[in-house]
């Protein structure tokens, strides 16, 4: 059994969501306080062992590529002036993987993403980290697939969690049950539907944004036939997994937060705000003064 040292984060979209920001700016490099929100997802990565963090990206975003790179005009600036604290966190990341981008040319569908990954990744298992989902916890989602990975000789693992009957049709939502009665958590995938009606889910285990496979996965995305839109999905190929009985789930515990949302964008913000040790505690009371005037005016 290999252990996961490479990590695809695919962040190759638009990001027509938050047009007009988004116009030049990735998505993904959208600030949570003053955080990225890719910066989160790869130190969740970098948590879980993982050595070479490979970006799909699309044109345009050459931005996140710079983020992670030496920036010497600054830096050099910074340490001159006092201020080399400002930049801690990224240089010591930076010092700590690889980074490697890819581009994926023609935007066909998150299984074809990670496919464009396989050069790099080869016959190793390897971790998908959504680059625009967020998960806060110690330890980190990725590292709790890591363990499940490991505890059941290698097998392929996904993140799932229940979500309301409302929002089936958000998600990939996976047929499972448990393994044992030691693992209650971790369930053998049957099959995988992509965003079903409610009425047509298999369950409510929802896929929100983290995986890890074996290198299997990449020759069952290579025979995966486009489906709407000319894609290629990431669950047509989980799927395949599944009928083969090579396919766990495992549900996590975290903090998540679809950063790709508008709304979740937001409750980002709020809570790991909440969690700054110099905003936290001025911007818990001017919450607390906004609720108090929302509760006098609608008496």
């Amino acid at each position: 059994m290999k252990k996961v040292r490479k990590a695809i984060i695919p962040a190759a979209g638009l990001g027509t969501r938050f047009l007009p920001a988004t116009k030049t700016v990735p998505k993904e490099m959208l600030p949570i306080v003053d955080t990225p929100i890719i910066l989160h997802v790869v130190e969740e990565a970098l948590a879980a062992g993982i050595e070479d963090i490979i970006f799909i990206q699309g044109r345009g975003k050459t931005a996140i590529e710079d983020f992670f790179d030496h920036s010497f005009e600054l830096e050099k600036t910074l340490e001159e002036t006092g201020k080399s604290k400002y930049l801690e966190r990224v240089v010591a990341i930076r010092n700590r993987a690889n980074f490697i981008s890819v581009r994926q040319r023609v935007a066909l569908g998150l299984g074809h993403a990670v496919l464009c990954g396989q050069s790099i990744v080869g016959d190793e298992p390897f971790a998908v980290l959504l680059g625009d989902e967020i998960m806060i916890g110690k330890p980190t989602v990725t590292e709790q697939l890591a363990s499940v990975y490991e505890q059941n000789s290698g097998m392929s693992t996904v993140a799932i969690m229940e979500v309301p009957p409302e929002d089936v049709c958000k998600y990939g939502i996976i047929d499972g049950s448990p393994i044992s009665k030691e693992q209650p958590t971790t369930y053998k995938v049957k099959s995988v539907v992509e965003k079903p009606e409610p009425h047509q889910a298999p369950s409510r285990l929802a896929l929100p944004g983290r995986y890890l496979f074996t290198a299997d996965l990449f020759g069952l995305l290579k025979d995966t036939k486009p489906g709407k839109n000319g894609e290629i999905q990431l669950t047509d190929a989980m799927s395949e997994l599944a009928k083969r009985g090579e396919l766990l789930a495992t549900t996590f515990v975290a903090k998540r937060f679809d950063a790709g949302d508008k709304l979740g964008f937001l409750k980002a913000n709020i809570e790991l705000g909440l969690m700054h040790p110099k905003l936290g505690e001025p911007l818990k009371k001017f919450i607390l003064t906004v609720a108090n005037r929302i509760s006098q005016e609608e008496l």
